[in-house]
């Protein structure tokens, strides 16, 4: 045996045994990557996608090209050159997939700096949309436990959609509310129901099979409607998926909406294929638990697969927290910065806790949002803004997770806790005027306790504002907030009518009605002569839009009220007698939009073998009339509209 052959075998002897030792080793290590949060995701044996393959083959070279391209698409950036670095940002994202940077830089390169060179609300809105696709679908997917992804996303939703310095904002909250209205369908007001309501969605089968096992039917629920649409199967694609969910959605709402039918739009529908397949399949009684099933399982599998939320986490969210309404951009910022601190808090250094701490605080100030806007009265088939007003469930909610996070920040470097303490102070403040214009003057001076014992006279802040009398403090505090916040002014005026129906209204107290219509009318007056009142870049008179909000918000309320079934139906039914006490045309503004709950209440509730629909709330005789005048004012927003794309710079 010659030399070379000798080094040969020794060569081969030291591969295999290195190789077995590392194959002894490997279990252990991998134990210890996933102990101690060393990979990208929690589980180190995830798959990756082919690219990822492709990139790692690429060895060292990968590191000398994407720094490469980093730096190129940052000098581009500089010169302002938005559209030029798309095509190497998305080349970095697929070598480097696990550079988390690069997927939050792209979708903020495409939600803000190209959006905004766009001309149409709808074009911004296609961008805006784009980014958040981006990082939320793909950039996600392969860094689901990356803090600062999380905290970009929730961002984003807080800022460009539910902030108000975008010129297209309305335009963006009105087309996410449809979106998801379309999407899970109108959440019910009362929460218990709304946890079951989500719930459903989340205990759904995760495949058709599992489906049919659990309700027998399904697969021939779905072969009937794709043997219904097969005739049009050049127009329409049948398909289990988004467009199956915004179909469905369409034909429910104009078969349980009487309002729907009455702004004609039921010629428009019946031409629809689609409509008659549901018409001629979802109308058989013997199918209804089939397609529930089958609602569920499409709504789970669009969510997963579409939009990469986890059913179960938006379960768990509106069972601890709050009545959370999906239709909100608020809803979305606090699911992706509550959910990157529960999965990505652990990965974050301790020298970065401030990535921690602002991602927290996107989470207390997304149910500040819903505390605020968080009960939505939308019509998919309007292009209306929706109507959003407070839900007060959310102040005990928000108070008991500012504790939590003063507490859990009290001692980090640089005065961590004390940075929420404005936050606290703003929103106590703010609850407090609502609590007392919804005649809650207990909880009210309770708030305003607090507030005393926390920032007050005798504390080291020595405020003594918060020893004022209640109702001077409500005073001192309403307008001089509205020159800072505008946009919580339809919070107080809906606290304030809701006293006005629940009190006034209920209780034969005219004055208190008299002094709620009074505020809500000094308020508007307010804002119509607002000086800063400007005209953005759309037509849109932003200032207006707070005033379109306060002259839509006594009908919202009215509707708000009869459908609560905290609120005895007997005294529902009183409150709806003497709503004229209000205004003369309320009743026929809300009649068609609750017919519909107030019939399925009754259907699902012995009361309902006692009274009919009819007795509880009677057709206003102003009906017709009401209808007529909603018809010629759509016409005349849309007429407006239209007007504001020709001629964008005309005041409105």
């Amino acid at each position: 045996m010659n030399h070379d052959r000798i080094v040969q075998l020794v060569a081969l002897v030291v591969m295999l045994t290195a190789g077995g030792v590392c194959g002894r080793l490997l279990p252990s290590l991998i134990d210890l990557s996933d102990e101690h949060s060393l990979r990208y995701t929690d589980v180190s044996v995830e798959g990756a996608p082919p690219f990822v393959v492709l990139g790692t083959a690429m060895g060292a070279v990968r590191g000398i090209i994407v720094d490469y391209l980093w730096i190129k698409v940052n000098i581009m950036q500089q010169k302002g050159l938005f559209y030029e670095v798309m095509a190497d940002a998305a080349l970095i994202t697929k070598i480097q997939p696990r550079f988390a940077a690069v997927w939050a830089f792209h979708g903020h390169n495409m939600a803000y700096n190209i959006s905004v060179a766009t001309h149409t609300k709808e074009e911004r809105w296609e961008w805006v949309n784009a980014g958040i696709r981006l990082v939320r679908n793909e950039g996600l997917r392969h860094n689901p436990n990356d803090l600062v992804l999380h905290k970009e996303l929730a961002f984003w939703f807080a800022h460009k959609i539910e902030g108000v310095s975008d010129d297209a904002h309305l335009y963006y909250k009105t087309e996410f509310c449809r979106e998801w209205h379309f999407l899970l369908g109108e959440p019910p007001d009362d929460y218990q129901e709304r946890i079951a309501w989500i719930k459903r969605v989340a205990d759904a089968p995760e495949t058709l099979p599992e489906a049919q096992e659990r309700t027998p039917g399904v697969e021939a629920l779905v072969e009937r409607l794709r043997g219904a649409l097969a005739p049009h199967e050049q127009r329409f694609r049948f398909a289990l998926d988004k467009r199956f969910l915004r179909a469905y959605a369409e034909w429910q709402a104009v078969n349980e909406s009487s309002y729907v039918r009455m702004m004609g739009l039921q010629g428009r529908v019946a031409r629809n294929e689609f409509f008659r397949a549901f018409d001629d399949v979802a109308g058989d009684p013997d199918l209804q638990p089939a397609w529930a099933t089958l609602i569920s399982h499409v709504r789970k599998r669009v969510l997963v697969d579409e939009y990469n939320m986890d059913p179960q986490l938006m379960y768990e969210y509106t069972r601890d927290l709050g009545p959370i309404d999906w239709r909100h951009g608020q809803a979305h910022a606090l699911y992706w910065a509550r959910r990157g601190t529960q999965y990505g808090e652990i990965r974050v250094p301790k020298d970065e806790v401030y990535k921690v701490l602002n991602n927290d605080r996107l989470h207390l100030q997304g149910m500040q949002g819903l505390a605020r806007f968080g009960r939505i009265s939308f019509d998919p088939f309007s292009d209306e803004m929706p109507t959003r007003l407070p839900d007060s469930r959310w102040i005990d909610v928000i108070d008991r997770e500012f504790d939590r996070v003063y507490k859990k920040y009290y001692n980090t470097r640089g005065g961590g806790g004390e940075s929420f303490i404005g936050f606290l102070q703003n929103f106590l403040s703010s609850a407090t005027r609502e609590w007392y214009r919804a005649g809650e003057i207990e909880k009210a001076q309770r708030l305003l306790n607090r507030l005393d014992s926390l920032f007050g006279s005798d504390t080291r802040w020595h405020n003594p504002t918060y020893r004022l009398p209640l109702d001077v403090f409500v005073r001192n505090e309403t307008f001089d907030e509205y020159q800072y916040q505008p946009h919580i002014a339809p919070s107080d005026v809906f606290a304030s009518l809701t006293q006005a129906f629940k009190v006034g209204v209920l209780q034969g107290r005219p004055e208190v009605t008299r002094n709620a219509i009074n505020f809500a009318n000094a308020v508007t007056e307010y804002f119509k002569d607002n000086e800063y009142s400007f005209v953005n870049k759309f037509g849109v008179n932003r200032i207006g839009g707070i005033i379109g909000e306060l002259e839509q918000i006594a009908a919202a309320v009215l509707g708000y009220v009869m459908i609560d079934r905290s609120i005895h139906l007997a005294d529902r039914m009183a409150i709806w007698a003497g709503a004229d006490e209000v205004d003369s045309d309320l009743r026929g503004r809300v009649y068609d939009r609750i017919r519909g709950p107030i019939e399925a209440e009754l259907a699902a509730r012995p009361i309902g073998q006692i009274y009919t629909v009819d007795q509880v709330i009677p057709p206003p005789p102003n009906l017709d009339l009401v209808r007529n005048l909603m018809e010629l004012e759509r016409q005349a927003r849309q007429a407006r509209a239209a007007e504001a794309e020709r001629d964008p710079f005309r005041r409105r």
